[in-house]
């Protein structure tokens, strides 16, 4: 599968999800280095792959979810992306963000994997957004097509 990235095709590294699919338990870093499972979550989730939280529309994306994450539930809102786990809890603080987990996937790539949105030749994910049920099974899913 490809997206693009500043209007040019990329090729999408990894498992891409359709509806129906289970989304493996990914390891991925806290923001503390600690690490993360996402076999950590009970209930439904909702995963969002980002670029980096250090743009413009990351920025604005993950802001809006923070918001909307308290009106909406039993649901665990994650955000992944490629920062360096320190960047993340920097921005995440100077950002007033603390309704959703921000988690890194620089170390082993096994979120974006196992998820389909490792941007081959890129070194950063594609902007998708994921919606798993309790068993981790994909019930919506949007590969944005133009990620920047």
């Amino acid at each position: 599968m490809k997206v693009n990235f500043g209007g040019n095709p990329v090729e999408l590294e990894g498992r891409v999800l359709r509806l129906g699919d289970k989304l493996e338990d990914f390891s991925a870093v806290k923001n503390d280095l600690s690490p993360f499972a996402l076999s950590e979550l009970q209930g439904r989730k909702l995963i969002l792959a980002v670029p980096s939280l250090d743009t413009p529309v990351c920025d604005s994306e993950v802001r809006r979810f923070n918001q909307e994450a308290t009106k909406i539930g039993d649901v665990s809102v994650v955000v992944v992306s490629m920062d360096l786990p320190f960047a993340q809890g920097r921005w995440c603080g100077a950002a007033g963000v603390d309704n959703v987990l921000t988690v890194s996937d620089f170390r082993e790539k096994d979120f974006s994997q196992k998820s389909g949105t490792y941007l081959s030749g890129i070194g950063l994910l594609a902007r998708a957004i994921f919606l798993l049920d309790e068993e981790n099974k994909v019930t919506y899913l949007e590969y944005v097509d133009e990620v920047t």
